[in-house]
């Protein structure tokens, strides 16, 4: 077995993985929210067992009621035994996702960050990171689905559809100023991921909690999620250190076109994207902390933003002719 037939198969393995802990984490939302259910149902029953002691009249709770409650007891243990696999499955997945990444750039002879192939294994890598490394200090379980979801996806794509055999690195790219610039872009592009899974989940929770959309027993699992404002604040955070890191992107973008192209700026078409990119985000930060923007229309500011990121990194790369072209090759 070669370099490249190792890289091809971790990333397979890693693809496999994330499917299982996808699922591993869609069964725990559901067996929680079940929980949460039956919780508030068994306070129902509590709280008109004294309402009758107390000798007020009440009507007798729906039977239906009583056996949720009762066919939810079991369910802490199923969900325990879910987030086992899913933590379990996801840790496995990341290491074989970044033995994959490895084998890459060995076998390419320098950072796997030249093509739109690398660019995807290397940024759903960091979104997983990035869910694992908060994982560890703040629960955040219930964005497992979301994050573990979309690197089955990337990882997908990458290996069916962008899949570039390893080739010498353009003349422009042979720079120390990839290992500064993409880098950070490939971090950046893993934190917002994480970002706009809370966020999606944050306009639909409060969708549900408003009565007007995913009110049904299919969005049930939204019960398990926390309450929009606590999903902005983690979106809030994790969009700052994004910004942050965006904003030394441009800056070290800009620095690295000055070596190789003998100019700062140029208006090339990811040059502007960037800078959309970066104005979108600065926008959502100075609404969200200036403004008074909470809630829904932050939120969508932020979305606006990653759609733009995700614009950059498809739409760009592949019909816009400039000299980030061969990020598209």
């Amino acid at each position: 077995m070669n370099v490249t037939d190792l890289s091809v198969m971790a990333l397979g393995g890693a693809t496999v993985l994330y499917a299982i802990a996808m699922f591993a984490y869609a069964i725990r939302l559901a067996r929680v929210a079940d929980e949460k259910v039956a919780a508030k149902a068994a306070r129902v029953v509590d709280r008109d067992a004294v309402a009758v002691g107390a000798g007020a009249p009440v009507a007798a709770p729906a039977a239906p009621l009583a056996a949720e409650v009762t066919v939810a007891s079991s369910t802490p243990k199923r969900s325990a035994k879910a987030a086992g696999i899913a933590r379990s499955t996801t840790l496995m997945g990341a290491l074989l996702h970044g033995v994959g990444l490895l084998a890459r750039g060995i076998d390419a002879g320098h950072v796997p960050w030249s093509n739109m192939y690398e660019y995807t294994i290397s940024g759903s890598f960091f979104a997983v990171v990035a869910f694992l490394v908060i994982q560890r200090r703040k629960d955040i379980a219930f964005l497992g689905a979301g994050v573990t979801g979309m690197a089955t996806i990337a990882l997908g794509l990458a290996l069916t559809v962008l899949y570039k055999d390893v080739d010498t690195l353009p003349p422009a790219l042979q720079s120390y100023w990839l290992l500064i610039h993409v880098s950070i872009a490939t971090i950046v592009t893993g934190i917002l991921t994480v970002s706009f899974i809370a966020t999606v989940l944050q306009l639909m929770r409060d969708s549900r909690a408003r009565g007007t959309r995913w009110t049904g027993d299919r969005a049930r699992f939204l019960e398990a999620v926390p309450t929009a404002a606590k999903l902005e604040a983690l979106s809030f955070r994790m969009n700052a250190v994004g910004f942050v890191l965006w904003t030394f992107t441009v800056m070290a973008g800009a620095i690295w076109a000055e070596h190789a192209w003998g100019r700062y700026w140029g208006w090339d078409p990811k040059e502007v994207w960037s800078f959309v990119i970066w104005v979108l985000y600065a926008a959502y930060l100075h609404a969200r902390t200036t403004q008074g923007w909470a809630g829904r229309r932050s939120a969508w500011l932020a979305i606006a933003g990653y759609v733009a990121l995700i614009m950059n990194f498809t739409v760009v790369n592949l019909f816009f002719q400039g000299l980030h072209t061969y990020a598209g090759s």
